[in-house]
């Protein structure tokens, strides 16, 4: 049955976009069952790196503001909820909404300098940050929380029951799964609400045409800073998360090359998209070890030559050529559609638009009027 005012095309579009994620939701769950205690550890990783790309999406492909300084929000995230778990006993589902405060506070306060700072300078400025927190989480007089060189060392809370299900014990690292999952989804679901709406389309257009943002009456100062706020405290959710899942946590884990693998994962998975941050966090975490079973004496230059070859041949992400993709199929009235990636100005048009119009007959011109006599 055709709704009214819809389409029929735009009906089973959604249609099989609601049987995709309730295939999804249940292999979501059914996956910790699967597999090994080692694997879930992993998969708990991916979702932990997808909160994070997320956080440096919504500033960098929403935003245009370039960071590579979100190892060090992931650091305070990480090592906040470590303290107040193992120094005042705060239970481990209640330090991700402090985390996340605390970060947004630091996150707020390094937009200010965003704030006359752009592209590579702002790239720098946030550089120096990812260098100086492992550094300053080693200062002694911070070794009473901090615990210095040597770190925090946790204890991975207990399931709050235990069953067995297709032969598989529910273990503290499925449990855990389960945890990081519900708070991803939360996370997700509060990022696609406010990137879809009003806040979306003012972050789109500080990106991409900053004066005429200004000429239409959006704040830049506050909203450069509240971006900023807001990536940082997804990305220190994503380190409470992580410290968790761990249950360790030291300045050595959060060196700059988090920093770096977090913006892999963002351009992998492609620039200004919410689904694009899963693809770029299994990539950074299951390539390197793929490239290491494929060489043991240089993975490195493997996992270089594997993102190489990925970029030349999907330079927009996974998900912008999944976006390519899915226009093509679509009718050509979908066709229309603006695309959101930042340095794309192409916009397809409907083929019918792109045809030539068949010449119009042309009027012919009024007969002229015999000229009186005498005139």
């Amino acid at each position: 049955m055709t709704l009214p005012g819809r389409p029929w095309s735009e009906q089973r579009t959604a249609r099989w976009v609601w049987v995709a994620f309730a295939l999804l939701a249940v292999a979501a769950v059914l996956l910790p069952f699967l597999i090994k205690n080692y694997r879930v550890f992993q998969f708990n990783l991916v979702l932990v790196y997808a909160i994070a790309i997320l956080g440096l999406n919504i500033l960098t492909g929403f935003n245009g503001q370039f960071s590579l300084g979100h190892g060090a929000f992931y650091a305070i995230g990480a090592y906040g909820a470590a303290i107040m778990m193992d120094r005042m006993g705060i239970p481990y589902w209640a330090t991700m909404p402090l985390a996340g405060a605390v970060c947004f506070v630091a996150g707020y306060l390094m937009g200010f300098p965003a704030l006359r700072l752009g592209g590579h300078y702002l790239a720098v400025a946030t550089l120096a940050l990812a260098l100086a927190v492992p550094q300053l989480l080693k200062y002694k007089h911070f070794e009473d929380y901090t615990g210095g060189v040597q770190g925090i060392v946790l204890v991975k809370p207990d399931p709050p029951f235990t069953f067995h299900f297709l032969g598989q014990p529910f273990s503290a690292d499925r449990w855990l799964y389960f945890f990081t999952l519900a708070v991803t989804v939360v996370m997700f679901l509060l990022a696609w609400n406010l990137l879809r709406g009003r806040v979306g389309r003012a972050l789109i257009a500080i990106r991409d045409h900053p004066i005429a943002a200004a000429t239409m009456g959006i704040n830049l100062p506050v909203f450069k800073s509240l971006t900023f706020g807001v990536s940082a405290a997804f990305t220190g959710v994503a380190g409470a998360l992580g410290a968790v899942v761990i249950a360790f946590v030291s300045p050595d884990s959060f060196q700059l090359t988090l920093s770096i693998f977090l913006l892999v994962g963002m351009v992998v998975g492609g620039l200004a998209s919410i689904p694009g941050a899963f693809v770029g966090a299994m990539f950074i975490q299951f390539v390197p070890n793929i490239a290491d079973e494929m060489s043991k004496s240089a993975p490195a230059a493997i996992y270089g030559v594997l993102l190489i070859v990925l970029m030349y041949l999907m330079p927009t992400g996974v998900m912008g050529m999944v976006r390519r993709l899915w226009a093509r199929w679509q009718p050509g009235a979908a066709r229309s559609r603006i695309n959101a990636i930042p340095g794309s100005s192409s916009v397809s048009v409907p083929p019918d638009l792109t045809r030539s119009s068949p010449e119009r007959p042309q009027a012919s011109p009024p007969p002229r009027r015999a000229a009186t006599e005498g005139g």
